[in-house]
């Protein structure tokens, strides 16, 4: 065997013996060499390495099957740090975070709402400063930086391809901030990092398939199938939002007619609130925006909504029925086991999830649904941030997939 071949075989064998000690650990040479079916000498090399590099550590002594205890061993998740930054419309939020995922110190950083390309690098390299910098005063070093973003992202050069809400195009991202920072840096859209996060730390954890649905300021999709994130030919898989579920209806910002987004997202809906209330309907929503319509905002649809207002209560039935539409198709085309729905139209709880059921149920193939349940995202409006440094995660513990 070459020396190329060989390297890059042991390197394989040492992320699959990691990956085994985060998810089975505390877990034994021996288990380890059963699991993965590596001879317990080809074992034993590696763990002294992942020893050595401070990865794993020896833990507790296990169960005795007749002789000596053997030996645990277990992550050493607070030896590193990895660091994610989320990069939204007028926000910027950063966090550190050990090796088992959890979150150790966070920062934020408003944004404008409009700014160029070398601004919004700026605002992109200063908020990773100031994680590496509560990182180094732990002393603790850190492995690599996550980006996600909202927009369209070439995960593999690391760009911002094209992001409609902050009008920015070809932002080199990885280039800049491994410049400036001189980690390794990986870049993934917004909604497939929320989906990675589901895969590792929420309810996605035990799937091998399964979809992340984003639905908010925007509405996107995260589709993980055969335990792999799927990214498309061109990285635009999951644009749920730009299905066509009405080919009458609003224009998008894309320039087509009827997409699931101009029809469901939260600015649609304000928009289709404002025109009924022009149009006569009563509402609480008169007072609270004093008869100025133009000011209306999504948080005047959910204080409606909890004040058990009609007219808000009918907007978000609909989104639950757009998104129901939405949904089916998914379920049609990808046959997952379960669907995670994250994003601020959740806070509308029952009045978006049960229309959302009832359409699905009625429009998707039942050899498809059956088998299928649809969730509330436990990890929130955390889940992009934590999808960010998972990237990383997933280079160390993962590196081929």
């Amino acid at each position: 065997m070459q020396t190329g071949s060989f390297q890059w075989m042991k390197s394989l064998n040492k992320s699959t013996i990691l990956n085994m000690v985060r998810v089975h650990g505390p877990i034994s040479r021996a288990e380890i060499a059963k699991l993965t079916k590596l001879t317990p000498p080809t074992v034993t090399n590696i763990v002294n390495e992942l020893l050595q590099d401070g990865l794993i550590v020896e833990s507790n002594l296990g169960e005795s099957t007749g002789g000596r205890k053997p030996i645990m061993l277990r992550i050493n998740a607070s030896r590193f740090y990895v660091i994610g930054v989320y990069a939204r419309l007028g926000r910027l939020d950063a966090a550190v975070a050990h090796l088992d995922g959890k979150m150790v110190h966070q920062c934020a950083q408003e944004l404008p709402l409009q700014m160029d390309q070398t601004a919004f690098i700026k605002a992109l390299q200063a908020i990773a400063k100031e994680a590496l910098a509560m990182a180094e005063a732990d002393g603790q070093p850190v492995l690599g930086i996550g980006v996600g973003v909202r927009g369209l992202v070439n995960p593999r050069l690391g760009e911002l391809v094209f992001a409609p809400h902050f009008n920015l195009k070809h932002v080199p991202i990885k280039t800049m901030l491994e410049e400036t920072c001189q980690l390794p840096v990986e870049v993934e859209n917004d909604v497939r990092a929320m989906a990675l996060a589901e895969s590792w730390f929420g309810q996605g954890k035990e799937l091998d398939n399964f979809i992340t649905v984003y639905a908010g300021a925007g509405i996107g999709s995260g589709i993980i199938l055969k335990n792999e994130l799927y990214q498309g030919v061109s990285y635009g898989a999951g644009e749920i939002g730009h299905t066509t579920i009405d080919i009458g209806g609003p224009l998008c910002w894309c320039g087509n007619k009827g997409c699931l987004e101009a029809h469901a997202s939260t600015p649609a809906l304000v928009k289709r609130a404002r025109n009924m209330m022009e149009g006569g309907r009563k509402s609480v929503l008169h007072e609270m925006v004093q008869g100025k319509l133009s000011q209306l905002t999504e948080e005047h649809l959910f204080a409606a909504l909890k004040q058990g207002d009609e007219l808000a209560r009918e907007i978000f039935i609909y989104a639950g029925e757009c998104l129901g539409i939405g949904l089916a198709n998914l379920i049609n085309i990808f046959n997952p086991l379960r669907i995670i729905v994250n994003g601020s139209l959740t806070r509308a709880g029952a009045n978006l999830m049960e229309p959302l059921s009832h359409t699905v149920k009625k429009h998707a193939l039942s050899s498809s649904a059956n088998n299928l349940s649809i969730t509330v995202s436990d990890l929130g409006n955390r889940a992009a941030l934590i999808g960010a440094y998972t990237q990383v995660l997933r280079k160390i513990f993962a590196p081929g997939a």
